[in-house]
């Protein structure tokens, strides 16, 4: 099973396990690691917004506590065109480079890829501090 169609099953999984009952807007994302590991997140709302954790971030410290502290692709299930928010992709920065590819499904399937460069293009990222 290639990246896309392992992701898309992976996706569908998780963003059924979303807790979203203020939105009702639902979000998955899995993240492939060098490794080949896949790491995945939801998001999850808080009635105090804006408290909730996007599905980006799940996905993220769910790598991390891992061991694993370098995104290599990452997909990003919800609806419509989906692409993650600002705050999503410098968080997605920190741990990727602007080549990194970023996957858009929706609940029928796969929709389009970015690269992180393409969604934050001249980003501050760790490189800056060095």
């Amino acid at each position: 099973m290639n990246t896309i169609d392992t992701m898309f099953k992976k996706l569908q999984k998780i963003r059924k396990k979303s807790y979203a009952p203020y939105s009702n807007f639902h979000v998955g994302a899995c993240i492939l690691t060098g490794d080949g590991s896949y790491h995945v997140g939801t998001n999850v709302e808080n009635a105090a917004y804006p408290q909730g954790v996007c599905a980006e971030a799940s996905a993220i410290s769910a790598m991390v506590g891992e061991g694993h502290t370098t995104i290599h692709e990452i997909g990003i299930i919800g609806e419509g065109l989906c692409t993650p928010c600002g705050g999503c992709r410098q968080k997605i920065r920190e741990f990727a480079t602007d080549g990194c590819k970023i996957h858009i499904f929706n609940e029928n399937g796969f929709q389009k890829t970015f690269t992180l460069g393409e969604l934050l293009p001249e980003s501050f990222g760790p490189d800056n501090l060095a």
